[in-house]
């Protein structure tokens, strides 16, 4: 991790704060989206809430309540909020000026390949569900019947 700080130079705030940031922007994207895809987008909007969720739990606190306190600071108008994340003492503060920094370039990393995984399994999934298209016709050509 020190290494990466050293070599980029760029930081973010650290307790869960980008990943509600991006959420909050990903819900904003998500309504101009129609059907299913909507509800992709909105689960992958939720499943990046899982960090500041997973801190506050790890700190003893109630997960919901700091949540939903970070969902509303993220929400208020305008970007002035945009820095609050879990507070291990039992709160939210403004992690980036109380100097809770992480590297850019670790939760960059983290997101692709959370999310390259994601699609992995996805992939995999819908290869196993999908029936193949000549197998009816293999079945007829040895004999066998379908049943």
């Amino acid at each position: 991790m020190i290494k990466r700080v050293t070599r980029t130079k760029e930081i973010v705030a650290g307790g869960g704060a980008i990943e509600m940031q991006v959420s909050k922007y990903i819900r904003e994207q998500s309504r101009s989206i129609e059907g299913k895809e909507q509800l992709v987008v909105l689960a992958f909007a939720r499943a990046l809430e899982t960090i500041p969720k997973t801190l506050a739990e790890n700190a003893g606190l109630d997960s919901i309540e700091i949540l939903n306190k970070l969902r509303k600071l993220h929400n208020e108008d305008g970007n002035k909020n945009q820095y609050f994340g879990v507070d291990v003492e039992g709160t939210v503060i403004d992690n980036y000026n109380n100097n809770v920094w992480e590297p850019a370039m670790s939760k960059l990393s983290s997101v692709s390949s959370a999310t390259e995984g994601a699609c992995l399994i996805l992939s995999v999934d819908q290869t196993i569900k999908a029936p193949k298209p000549d197998q009816d016709v293999k079945m007829k050509g040895r004999g066998g019947r379908r049943m």
